[in-house]
């Protein structure tokens, strides 16, 4: 063997045991990447999941914000009917006892109660001004039957819709657009005191105002 080609048998045999020693590096090198980039893919998911609750902590913040400025707003209009203590405000709904409206078992307004709708309705045109809502209005009784001798109402839930529409109609004779009101009834379903005494059916007779939210017209779908 010549000296030239046992030179070249060294170099190889130097090649080689350097590309063997390298091995391992090589495969580690190519494994810390792959951790690395495994690390940047759940850096990157775990900032976007951040970012994603900090908008919608922040969403419903402002939620809470108009909610809050929606019931002030309300607060203020009724000012002179809630010192007068004839109305209740609670959770943004208004609040009117039933005795104060109508007589019992009845859907014809008394006229304390008339001259009440009347002295709402004012407020509540220059609330719904400023807003792009409705006003539901509600009725609700106690648990007792109607009269059995009552030929105007099948049950409670028909009294309590007859109420309702009542305050509906005169809230829109003294000056609300129809297309702002609307009519809901609950008859004896939504007790917000016991039905075991007097005071708490009496509490349990009752109309309610309440705003609530517009909905958006569907959008026509082309062709």
């Amino acid at each position: 063997m010549s000296a030239s080609s046992a030179e070249v048998g060294d170099d190889q045999d130097g090649a080689a045991a350097g590309a063997a020693d390298q091995g391992p590096w090589l495969a580690f090198g190519d494994l810390m990447a792959g951790l690395l980039g495994a690390f940047v893919l759940v850096v990157v998911a775990l900032v976007a999941s951040q970012l994603d609750l900090s908008e919608q902590l922040a969403r419903e913040q402002e939620q809470r914000q108009a909610e809050e400025q929606r019931r002030l707003a309300l607060e203020q209009a009724l000012a002179g009917p809630l010192a007068s203590g004839r109305v209740t405000f609670e959770n943004g709904r208004i609040g009117i006892s039933g005795s104060v409206l109508f007589a019992f078992n009845s859907d014809r307004l008394q006229p304390e109660g008339r001259q009440l709708l009347r002295s709402l309705a004012g407020p509540l045109n220059a609330y719904l001004n400023t807003r792009d809502e409705l006003l539901m209005i509600s009725g609700f009784t106690d648990d007792r039957q109607v009269l059995g001798a009552n030929r105007r109402f099948e049950d409670n839930w028909e009294l309590s819709a007859q109420r309702a529409l009542t305050v509906t109609r005169e809230l829109i004779d003294a000056g609300l657009s129809p297309a702002r009101v609307f009519a809901a009834a609950f008859g004896a379903q939504q007790p917000v005191a016991s039905n075991d005494d007097a005071q708490g059916r009496a509490l349990n007779r009752r109309v309610e105002i309440a705003p609530t939210p517009r909905r958006a017209a569907p959008t026509a779908e082309r062709p």
